[in-house]
């Protein structure tokens, strides 16, 4: 592997652009570290033949993938404006660098299944979940426990997909997820509490933002780590 983990994904992305669809750096990361072998011993091979997607073709069926990214800073939505402001601006800037590294992204199906939301638009545009990754791992949590969450009929749609990996188990070790998860894997290592979906999702505050911002940094970090770990 040639990976470089603190590359900052906005570099090779035009301007104006999202990464996810624009920076071949990203895609090419992408295509290096899942381009392995699924926990039922079969090789997930990825290749790019799609325009600013990724693609597997075999006897385990045809996806097309995207990349999301699952770090999110929320520095430039409106209901968190009032606390991105108090937050010193050289950290702020740390903060989102770091969150535009490969350990920020993951891939997801991108083809939409009968005309319905992509697991990314889904996440996004859920006021119970708004992009935060930590819920959404939650939620497929419970879609391999067989319980409901406000992402399970999204996540059911792509059931072929998450077949995959046989269990939350396995995508977690497959997407090097484990730093998100307890060490039995039976729950999330929220970055801010979470009580239940009726919860208001983003940080409430300054101090559940400085917590939601340290918790997010070390699972990027970490999770950075596990990919270079590949490399050696």
């Amino acid at each position: 592997m040639n990976i470089d983990t603190s590359f900052n994904v906005y570099s090779d992305t035009p301007k104006g652009k999202d990464p996810d669809s624009y920076s071949p750096t990203l895609r090419n990361y992408h295509k290096i570290l899942w381009n392995k072998k699924l926990p039922n011993g079969l090789l997930f091979k990825l290749d790019d033949t799609i325009p600013m997607r990724l693609h597997h073709k075999s006897e385990l069926g045809e996806f097309v993938l995207s990349s999301d990214s699952i770090a999110h800073t929320y520095t430039n939505i409106k209901s968190t404006m009032d606390i991105i402001r108090k937050i010193n601006s050289d950290e702020l800037t740390k903060f989102v660098s770091l969150c535009s590294t490969i350990g920020g992204y993951i891939i997801f199906p991108s083809e939409r299944i009968n005309n319905q939301m992509t697991i990314n638009g889904a996440r996004g545009v859920n006021k119970k979940i708004r992009d935060r990754f930590d819920l959404t791992l939650e939620c497929i949590r419970r879609y391999y426990n067989k319980e409901n969450s406000p992402l399970n009929e999204t996540l059911k749609r792509y059931k072929k997909f998450f077949n995959l990996f046989d269990s939350f188990h396995g995508y977690v070790d497959f997407f090097l997820l484990q730093d998100l998860v307890t060490n039995d894997y039976s729950s999330i290592r929220y970055f801010i509490p979470f009580e239940t979906f009726e919860n208001y999702p983003l940080p409430n505050d300054i101090e559940e933002y400085k917590q939601y911002k340290y918790n997010l940094s070390n699972f990027v970090s970490a999770r950075s780590q596990r990919m270079e770990d590949l490399n050696k």
